[in-house]
């Protein structure tokens, strides 16, 4: 690789923000939550249910800005450009996650707006600005989740061939390298296996020193090497909290062993809410397993099926975990039980977790009012601050 490069002294003039100050970093709450997939038709559960999410900007705005009242940390966007079939064509409908996150930046206050792409999709010159951009917006608060690829049908669209699985960690490290360059320097010309360039450059850069945090996920060795060398938060899927320790101490200690960086490890949950485990229970058996697109999540297996971990995808369990909540830990009962749950993600060396819920809005003021409370008792979450939740906003609980 051939590399020239020069840095003048303005160049960091606009850098007012160490990334380790914002909400997914700092040490504000103890354990993180993050909402995910509000950009997305049905949002996270494959289901013909009533209140998943729709689409539409009115509703985003209802959704990011009662996520921000409640002190969530991050809304963190699923990166779709078409459904997998079945009855509900689950996220066929979608917003551009850069346009997005740039839009809830300019509503909200303190939570942290995500981007989520898939690196063969955008030259990384073009996210470098882009990120830069909603940077500015935000005030420093943008964050960036990046995706090597796995969906075969989209990339056709683009006419992409799909690479093979650790070529694209290849691809998405020096894809990483270019845009963290981009934030940091100031013309250079690069040539290197994937991608060249001759004076490269992108003003203005981010508010956020070095860069804007970045997120990934992958539980491949390939994948997991990846986060560990780029990424500050690394966020896993497994079957059970001893899995999910497991993975969490593997991600550290690759991370510190052979980079010598830190690491944050979230995990996914979905949350279904009740004044009793009984009705809790019941309500998640009817989105499911009475009102679940199982074809839907057929399709999405057999897409995924060459780009995960070998497991057996299609064991029922796996299904029901597909369609309740993409695959994330359950939370399901009272609030006291959704709090004990989350309580033992961070036990198994979590730093925080995503969230979802069918309703989105109902969830979120639930959360507001009857969780959050439950959560700054056991000392996962800080009190609000005065202006923090507010009845007004988002959907209330009837």
């Amino acid at each position: 690789m051939s590399v020239t490069s020069r840095r003048p002294a303005d160049v960091v003039a606009d850098r007012s923000r160490d990334r380790a100050s914002v909400p997914l970093l700092n040490d504000e709450n103890a354990f993180k939550l993050a909402v995910f997939g509000v950009n997305v038709s049905g949002g996270c559960a494959m289901t013909t249910t009533d209140g998943t999410v729709q689409v539409d900007w009115a509703e985003s705005r209802r959704i990011a800005t009662a996520a921000d009242a409640a002190g969530l940390d991050a809304l963190v966007p699923v990166a779709r450009w078409k459904g997998a079939g079945g009855s509900t064509n689950f996220n066929d409908r979608s917003f551009e996650t850069f346009t997005w996150a740039a839009a809830v930046a300019a509503v909200t206050d303190r939570i942290q707006p995500l981007a989520t792409i898939h690196v063969p999709t955008a030259h990384p010159l073009r996210v470098a600005k882009e990120a830069a951009t909603v940077d500015h917006i935000s005030g420093g608060r943008f964050g960036l989740n990046i995706v090597a690829g796995w969906n075969a049908p989209e990339f056709a669209m683009f006419g992409i061939e799909q690479r093979q699985h650790d070529e694209k960690y290849a691809v998405a490290a020096e894809w990483a390298t270019l845009v963290h360059r981009l934030w940091t320097e100031d013309t250079f010309d690069f040539t290197g296996e994937f991608y060249s360039g001759t004076a490269l450059h992108s003003s203005p850069q981010p508010i956020q020193s070095p860069g804007p945090l970045i997120m990934s996920a992958s539980a491949s060795a390939a994948g997991q090497a990846f986060a560990a060398a780029n990424a500050d938060i690394n966020f896993i899927q497994a079957a059970d909290l001893e899995a999910h320790r497991e993975k969490a101490a593997s991600v550290r200690s690759l991370a510190k062993e052979q980079f010598g960086r830190q690491i944050s490890v979230m995990g996914m949950g979905y949350i279904v809410c009740a004044d009793t485990e009984r009705e809790a229970r019941r309500l998640r058996d009817d989105y499911v397993n009475e009102r679940g697109d199982w074809a839907c999540a057929a399709a999405m297996v057999q897409i995924a099926a060459s780009q995960v971990e070998a497991i057996d995808l299609k064991t029922r369990t796996v299904m029901e975990s597909l369609i309740a909540g993409y695959g994330a830990m359950p939370l399901v009962g009272t609030p006291e039980q959704i709090v004990d749950g989350l309580l033992a993600m961070s036990e198994v060396g979590l730093d925080g977790c995503t969230l979802s819920w069918v309703d989105y809005e109902q969830g979120i003021a639930q959360y507001a009012q009857q969780i959050h409370p439950l959560l700054v008792e056991a000392g996962l979450r800080a009190a609000l601050p005065p202006r923090a939740y507010r009845p007004g906003i988002g959907r209330q609980l009837s």
